[in-house]
C-alpha cells in the first residue's frame, strides 16, 4: 500500500519505465464516458463525417497540453496540483484545487451514472444506488492502495481493451459499414463541429490537472521528450478511438440511449458481441474511476496541509478517499435522466475553468522557471513563493474574464459567441491570453534570484539518493 501522498518522491525511492505511461493513459481514455464525449456533436445534430473529423482534431489539440504537464511529475517528484503554489501561492493555489475538485467528483459522478446505464443493460439490473455503491468500491478499494497498482490495473486493462476495440473496429468496417449517406460530409455544421471539437479538447485536456500524480515515481533521468511522447501516444490513441465509437453508434442509433446503442452496434457487426464490448468498456471505468478518486484525496490533502499543515498521513488519504466517494455518489443520484446534454455541458465548464490553469503552469515551467523549483518551499506558508502571487491569480483572472464573451453553454452564452451562431471558442481567447499576462507579469520576476533561493533551500533534499541521480 502505497505510503506517499502530496508529499516529495526521493530520487532513492523512484523506480518504473517511461513506457509504463502509455497504458495509463490509453486506458484512462478508453471506457464508457470517452465514448459519450464522441457522442456530444451528433447530439446537436452534426453529421458523422464532420463530427469523426472534430474528434481527432480536438483530441489532437488537447493532448497536447495533457502531455507536457506529464513532463513536470519526473523532475518534481510531486502531484501535479501541489505543483500550482510557485504560481499562485501558498493559500492562492487553493483556487485552482477547488477547481480540481469539481472535475473529479463531477467526472466520477458521471461514470456511476454510466455504470448504472451499463448494467441495466447487459444483465436488467434495476437498483442505480446499488450498482454505484458496488462499483464505487471496487474503483475504491484501486486508490487505496495506490500508485503501484493503478499502473498495473492500466496495463492489464489497455492490453483487453486493445484486443475488444480492434476486434470491434474490424467487424464493423466489414460487416456493417457506414453507408454513403452517412459518410457524406455536406455543409460545414459550425456550431456542432465546435462543440464536438472542444468537447474533445477539454476531456484530454482535463488530464493536465493530475497526469504527472502517474509519472511523478519515474527516475528523474527520463527525458522530458521521452514522457511527453509515451503519454501523448497513449492518450491519443485511446481517447480518439474510443470517441470514434462512440460517435459510430450515436450516428447509427441517434435516439438511443448510450449502452443500449453501442451494444445494438457491436452486436449487428458480430453477434452476441454487445455485452462483452460493454463488460470492458465498464472495466475501463472502474480503473478511470479509481484515478479520479486517487487525485481528488491528494487534492483534498493538498487543502488540508495548506489550511493546517502536518504530515499526510495514510489515515488522512483513506478519510479523503471516503470524502470523494461519499460526494460524487450523491451527485449521481440526484442526477436527472438526460445524461448526455449534461455530460456536454460540464465538459464545457471544465474547459472555461481548466483553460488559464493550463496556460499558467506550462508557461511558468518551461518558460519563466525553467523546471527549477524548491520543494521544500513550495510546502513553507512562509517561503519564497508567498501565500499569494498575485501573476498567477491576476493572469487567470484575467484569461478567464476574456473568456466569457465567447462562452457557449445552456446557461449561459457571451454575445460574441451569439454573433457566431453559437460557436464556442473560448479556450482559443483563454490560452493566449492567460498565457500572455503571465509573461508580462513575471518581468518584475528576478528569476536568477528565483533559482538561487531555490537550489539553496533544497541542499540535502535527497542524501539517500544514488550518485547517478536515478
Amino acid at each position: 500500500m502505497e505510503q506517499r501522498s502530496i508529499d516529495y518522491v526521493p530520487l532513492a525511492e523512484r523506480h518504473g519505465k517511461v513506457w509504463h505511461l502509455w497504458p495509463v493513459w490509453f486506458s484512462g481514455d478508453a471506457h464508457l464516458a470517452t465514448v459519450a464525449t464522441g457522442v456530444v456533436g451528433i447530439a446537436l445534430g452534426g453529421s458523422f463525417a464532420w463530427m469523426a473529423l472534430a474528434v481527432i482534431l480536438g483530441c489532437a489539440f488537447g493532448t497536447f497540453f495533457m502531455a507536457f504537464h506529464s513532463t513536470q511529475g519526473p523532475q518534481l517528484g510531486l502531484p501535479q496540483m501541489i505543483q500550482s503554489r510557485p504560481q499562485f501561492g501558498y493559500f492562492g493555489a487553493l483556487l485552482v484545487w477547488g477547481v480540481a475538485l469539481i472535475a473529479y467528483i463531477g467526472f466520477n459522478a458521471f461514470n456511476q451514472i454510466l455504470a448504472a446505464q451499463t448494467a441495466h443493460t447487459l444483465y436488467g439490473f434495476d437498483s442505480k444506488r446499488t450498482i454505484m455503491l458496488g462499483f464505487t468500491l471496487v474503483s475504491l478499494i484501486l486508490a487505496v492502495v495506490g500508485y503501484d497498482l493503478i499502473h498495473v490495473a492500466q496495463r492489464w486493462t489497455a492490453y483487453i481493451l486493445i484486443a475488444a476495440l480492434i476486434l470491434f473496429t474490424g467487424a464493423v468496417a466489414v460487416r456493417a459499414p457506414l453507408s454513403p449517406a452517412l459518410l457524406a460530409w455536406g455543409e460545414f455544421p459550425t456550431v456542432s463541429f465546435l462543440a464536438q471539437f472542444f468537447a474533445a479538447a477539454s476531456y484530454q485536456m482535463s488530464w493536465s490537472m493530475y497526469v504527472s500524480d502517474y509519472s511523478r515515481y519515474l527516475p528523474r533521468s527520463v527525458g522530458a521528450s521521452a514522457s511527453f511522447w509515451w503519454t501523448y501516444v497513449g492518450a491519443i490513441i485511446g481517447g480518439a478511438w474510443t470517441m470514434l465509437v462512440g460517435t459510430v453508434a450515436a450516428a447509427l442509433y441517434p435516439k438511443t440511449e448510450l449502452a443500449t446503442a453501442l451494444a445494438g452496434v457491436a452486436d449487428g457487426a458480430i453477434p452476441g458481441f454487445g455485452k462483452p464490448l460493454l463488460l470492458c468498456f465498464l472495466l475501463g471505468l472502474v480503473t478511470v474511476t479509481a484515478l479520479n478518486f486517487y487525485g481528488a484525496s491528494l487534492t483534498l490533502l493538498s487543502v488540508i496541509d495548506s489550511l493546517r499543515s502536518g504530515r499526510p498521513t495514510l489515515m488522512k488519504r483513506m478519510t479523503t478517499l471516503l470524502f470523494a466517494a461519499i460526494a460524487a455518489t450523491a451527485i449521481a443520484i440526484a442526477a436527472s435522466e438526460d445524461f448526455v446534454e449534461q455530460f456536454g455541458a460540464f465538459l464545457a465548464v471544465l474547459l472555461y475553468l481548466f483553460t488559464p490553469w493550463t496556460a499558467i503552469n506550462l508557461v511558468d515551467f518551461y518558460w519563466v522557471r525553467r523546471g527549477h523549483y524548491s520543494v521544500r518551499e513550495i510546502f513553507n506558508a512562509h517561503g519564497m513563493y508567498g501565500r499569494w502571487n498575485w501573476r498567477g491569480l491576476m493572469a487567470y483572472g484575467v484569461g478567464f474574464v476574456t473568456m466569457i464573451p465567447f462562452f457557449s453553454t445552456p446557461l449561459y452564452t457571451g454575445p460574441i459567441a451569439a454573433a457566431l451562431g453559437g460557436a464556442d471558442i473560448a479556450m482559443l481567447v483563454g490560452l493566449p491570453v492567460s498565457a500572455a499576462v503571465y509573461i508580462v507579469a513575471c518581468r518584475s520576476l528576478d528569476t536568477d534570484q528565483d533559482r538561487r533561493l531555490a537550489s539553496a533551500a533544497d541542499i540535502g533534499l535527497d542524501p539517500d539518493a544514488p550518485q547517478s541521480g536515478s
